[in-house]
């Protein structure tokens, strides 16, 4: 006859979470011929979200050497030459945008990938519109709402 106080176990429970990953808990299964996964996560405990702008399936298709979008050179040349209007240099555009000096460094030197955003933010403070169709003009002020 059984008792109601006692609790018969008729195995060990498993491991949970941090146990199951634990060196000792990995030998063991080991030892005793269970199975262990082992898998590589990339980019684990890093903080990078890599996007990409283009398809990656056509990307793996295609055969030609591949490449970004780079700025094209009479943007370049607008931001460059609208820079030096102002009088500003470099770093003073820069630190306007909430940039690295490289960035405008990069945008000038045609290397850079374009980036809508960047490209507003110099656009309000060279005050030329360096998007479209109108490339060169001035940036008209936009009327103030009251």
């Amino acid at each position: 006859m059984a008792d109601w106080n006692e609790v018969t176990y008729l195995r060990k429970p498993q491991p949970k979470g941090q146990e199951r990953r634990a060196t000792g808990a990995v030998n063991r299964a080991l030892q005793s011929g269970g199975t262990v996964d082992t898998k590589k996560k990339f980019a684990a405990a890093t903080n990078k979200h890599v996007v990409t702008d283009k398809n990656t399936a056509k990307l793996d298709r295609e055969t030609e050497e591949l490449h970004h979008d780079h700025i094209d050179r009479s943007v370049a040349q607008l931001i460059q030459q609208g820079r030096q209007s102002k009088g500003i240099n470099q770093k003073d555009l820069a630190t306007r945008i909430n940039e690295k000096q490289q960035v405008v460094n990069d945008y000038e030197s045609g290397k850079a990938i374009p980036s809508q955003g960047i490209l507003a933010k110099m656009e309000k403070v060279l005050e030329i519109k360096l998007r479209g169709k109108d490339k060169g003009r001035p940036l008209e002020p936009k009327a103030s709402k009251k």
